[in-house]
């Protein structure tokens, strides 16, 4: 069996060389959005980058969180403000939350960071469903498997009641011989205990892992490989394609108010 070339498989950007055009138009589309609907903006920690743009729906029922990708190191939660046009289009809340970015941060350091988020959002009084896009559906899932009342006696477990992690990465073993881990500083040891694939699956609650259906064969496997994993613990899970998408269009459908994305966080969000 030939030897999986890690670099080639995760380095998004070698695989889709239009992919600056393909961010600048999320910019664009960010602005265009935030200046139609404002967002109410949250601050969730002392970081000028602990901030959380609301988009508020109606008062009923879950809101939606997405979390941002760029393998932990690049981005923030601006560029993808046009992600929460489909689900408000239907009166769902979508809060976007933004993190520090390794090196200054650690891995663990930001998923910390997602928790102390959502405790801000839980004081809205709504349960959440937490999708998110590459490294922020790793991200997700983390949050899916907290266990909520060790953080804060005050929460519910089921605080979160589902996850929806687009291109999501779940072991993030892979990335420790890659350049990717230049700005994360992992190794074996440290990837591992910051891999959901690798924690107590959340019994009784929902994972949705979808995939462009031009991503590489890893990010194949790495969301089956958490459905089938988590699935057999007794998580609800579901593998799904997102057709003739590549790492950075995979999140296109969540502006599309019709798209089969959105319908399917608005039946995860309704219960």
């Amino acid at each position: 069996m030939a030897e999986i070339d890690y670099e080639v498989e995760y380095n998004n950007r070698a695989r889709v060389p239009e992919n600056p055009a393909l961010m600048a138009g999320w910019a664009r589309d960010a602005a265009a959005y935030r200046a139609q609907r404002p967002p109410r903006v949250m601050s969730y920690g002392p970081s000028a980058r602990h901030k959380i743009d609301f988009f508020a729906g109606n008062t009923e029922g879950p809101i939606v969180v997405f979390i941002h990708g760029g393998y932990w190191q690049a981005l923030d939660g601006s560029s993808f403000s046009h992600c929460a046009r489909g689900l408000n289009t239907h009166r769902i809340g979508v809060a976007i939350p933004t993190y520090d970015l390794c090196p200054a941060v650690t891995v663990e350091n930001i998923i910390e960071q997602m928790r102390a988020a959502t405790c801000a959002l839980a004081k809205l009084g709504q349960r959440l469903v937490i999708s998110g896009h590459s490294a922020g559906g790793h991200l997700a899932a983390c949050l899916l498997a907290t266990h909520w009342p060790a953080v804060d006696a005050a929460l519910p477990q089921d605080l979160v009641i589902a996850a929806y992690a687009i291109s999501g990465i779940f072991d993030l073993v892979p990335l420790v011989g890659t350049s990717i881990n230049k700005a994360l500083r992992l190794d074996d040891a440290s990837a591992k205990a910051v891999s959901p694939l690798f924690w107590t699956p959340p019994k009784g609650a929902g994972l949705d892992a979808v995939v462009g259906e031009r991503e590489s064969a890893e990010y194949f496997r790495q969301s089956r490989s958490i459905v089938e994993q988590w699935g057999r613990a007794g998580v609800a899970t579901q593998f799904g394609l997102v057709a003739d998408a590549n790492h950075f269009t995979a999140i296109a459908p969540l502006a599309d108010p019709a798209s089969p994305m959105v319908a399917r966080l608005k039946q995860l969000a309704r219960g």
